[in-house]
């Protein structure tokens, strides 16, 4: 038989044992739990779905980063939720969990490094350890989790293996002083070609992901001893879903004895407190490979999908005698927050079917529920509420998921989220930011972050790049990457990660506001007022859209804000001019993704959200009452 048909007998063979097993028969030495994690862009997905082929998942041939289900990792090419599965190799039950690699979702990886009991960390073998790299490691160590190191894209030409096996190991030694953490096996793959070797003379491979295989059985430790079988039952859980009907289902990584359909269950808080009534155990399933497999029975060690109670993220679901929760992995806190409130400009309920501020704070209470980065507080406005997460990518997104459900919403400009020491003084989160950039643009990275306070750590060639690491504060990063992008014409690559916090100067940040152009009149605009408009500076509309006053419409190229208006119409008389048939040329107007307006607002400015428009207006709309509210503000500066 082929290897791909062993598979698929082991497989159709496991699962009927598995929804019959004793306590007597099941054996934890036969079960492995890891997690793949690295920055991001760096190839976890694309292994995962060399895994999946390997142990027997059917998917099509052409799908790709097939753990990516979520509609905007698919549109984005990045992972933004942890995702677990269960695959069977030899006689080994192995679940894997695919993780984010962009450090708006760090978050992600510290709520499941509970749930495995190793890690499998992919680095590039061109890039090196990155930003990302050092956080999701610094997080496993710091757990007591033993790692796998996995040089990706070592098929692609001017590869740094050798340099980058020392950058790795340098990294371990400042990570931890653990000697069995610190020493860990070190693998060569091609995740796009389908490979893992041992040696990197022994590349391309030859024997698919098998070595990566053997290398978790061999390297990862099981879940836990047979003791804990005996113990009452007790999972902690990692995500909640809904299902239409099943309720609520939670999922996690069963810690102590075990559970079976029917049986009685509670759910208790961190603290131990009871969270609503006892309930029943009604469904128990697996995620093998890409389906759902209904089982009878779970035992301590497996990572296991519940339903038949309400727990939340971080809560336990235990049988009634057990009176102490699972201890959980603390999360980093947020950095910026955010408020979101109804639509209130002149538009409003023209696009949208959700526009009550209820609405919108019972949406967030739901988002909040099963993401443990995101935090809810109450805002000065009743109407409003505030959302505190970790960067603007991840606010962007679920601004993005909301208006797509229909939502209409402003949001403001993010505010950095300072700390107060023991010292009473104020300090702001600071961040690593890493720029790979050609060499011949090396001083527009460097001028650009000098502007927003960004110290040059360290500088280095990596192979035809340039690498440049700065240590900048998170209120001046804001537009950055929106920035830079656009100085460098897209050459320059952007990463950064949360480093410690410090104090800062508010006033040396002030220059980094954006001068607009708002208009002073509502109406569709014309192009016969944009062709004036034009030459002032950029413009974010075209002809025939619909604006109002206080509504952005452009950036102006001149210090200031300047109210124009863009509907001006060309006067009608009965008399010929020579210029009558001239044709209107204007330059495409400047489109932003709501992740760059979010970077790009004002303090005076908020975001209007709609399912069919992103629009970016003042917050007080009257330009007289805008100008009393300025020259108020700067006298009470005095």
């Amino acid at each position: 038989l082929t290897t791909s048909h062993n598979n698929l007998l082991r497989k159709c063979c496991l699962r009927p044992m598995l929804s019959t097993l004793s306590s007597t028969s099941y054996d934890p030495s036969k079960v492995r739990n890891v997690a793949i994690i690295a920055h991001v862009d760096h190839g976890k997905t694309t292994l995962m779905d060399k895994l999946l082929a390997h142990c027997g998942t059917k998917f099509n041939s052409s799908m790709e980063r097939a753990m990516d289900s979520n509609e905007h990792e698919k549109e984005r090419g990045i992972t933004i939720t942890s995702k677990y599965t269960r695959l069977y190799y030899k006689d080994y039950s192995l679940h894997v969990v695919d993780t984010p690699g962009h450090a708006d979702f760090g978050g992600e990886v510290e709520r499941i490094l509970s749930m495995v009991d190793g890690v499998v960390l992919l680095v590039d073998a061109t890039e090196g350890p990155m930003s990302q790299t050092k956080f999701v490691l610094g997080k496993a160590l710091a757990a007591q989790k033993k790692a796998i190191v996995v040089l990706n894209k070592i098929d692609r030409d001017g590869h740094r293996a050798e340099e980058v096996e020392s950058e790795i190991m340098e990294l371990f030694f400042a990570l931890s002083n653990n000697e069995d953490l610190v020493d860990y096996p070190l693998l060569y793959a091609s995740a796009r070609q389908g490979y893992v070797c041992k040696l990197l003379g022994d590349v391309p491979g030859k024997e698919g992901v098998v070595p990566l295989l053997d290398t978790i059985l061999d390297h990862i430790p099981p879940p836990n001893s047979d003791v804990v079988l005996q113990e009452p039952f007790a999972l902690s859980v990692n995500t909640i879903q809904s299902d239409s009907h099943l309720g609520r289902i939670v999922t996690g990584k069963v810690e102590r004895g075990q559970v079976a359909v029917g049986d009685k269950i509670k759910v208790l808080s961190r603290e131990g407190l009871s969270v609503g009534p006892e309930g029943k155990v009604t469904k128990l399933f697996f995620m093998e490979g890409l389906k759902r497999v209904d089982v009878e029975r779970a035992f301590a060690g497996e990572i296991v999908s519940l339903a038949g109670c309400e727990g939340g993220v971080g809560h336990t679901v235990c049988s009634p005698e057990r009176q102490d929760p699972v201890a959980t992995l603390p999360i980093s806190p947020p950095v910026i927050s955010m408020t979101f409130g109804p639509n209130d400009s002149p538009l409003q309920g023209q696009e949208g079917t959700k526009l009550t501020s209820s609405l919108i704070k019972d949406r967030l209470r739901k988002e909040v529920e099963n993401n443990v980065t995101l935090s809810l507080r109450p805002s000065a406005d009743s109407e409003s509420i505030d959302v505190q997460g970790r960067g603007e990518l991840q606010i962007g997104i679920l601004v993005e998921t909301l208006r797509r459900e229909g939502f209409e919403m402003v949001v403001s400009p993010p505010r950095v989220l300072a700390v107060t020491g023991e010292d009473g003084v104020s300090r702001e989160p600071f961040e690593e930011v890493v720029v790979d950039v050609d060499p011949d643009l090396q001083g527009v990275v460097i001028e650009s972050m000098s502007n927003r306070k960004g110290t040059l750590l360290e500088f280095k060639d990596i192979g035809n790049r340039s690498r440049l690491i700065f240590h900048a504060p998170s209120r001046g990063l804001m537009g950055f990457r929106h920035e830079i992008t656009n100085a460098t014409r897209g050459n320059a690559t952007v990463n950064s990660i949360f480093s410690h916090y410090d104090t800062v100067n508010l006033s040396s940040f002030s220059g980094l506001k954006k001068a607009k152009l708002v208009s002073m009149e509502s109406g569709k605009t014309t192009g016969y007022a944009l062709t004036a408009v034009e030459e002032r500076g950029v413009l974010f509309v075209g002809v025939g859209e619909d604006v109002y006053e206080g509504m952005v419409i452009g950036e102006n190229s001149k210090a200031g804000d300047l109210d124009v208006n863009p509907c001006k119409a060309k006067r009608l008389t009965n008399m010929r001019t020579t210029g009558a048939e001239e044709k209107v040329a204007l330059s495409p107007p400047k489109r932003m993704t709501v992740e760059e307006v979010i970077a790009y607002m004002n303090d005076d400015e908020v975001l209007e959200i709609t399912p069919k428009s992103v629009r970016l207006r003042k917050r007080i709309l009257d330009s007289n009452a805008r100008a009393r509210y300025a020259k108020s503000s700067k006298l009470q500066s005095k």
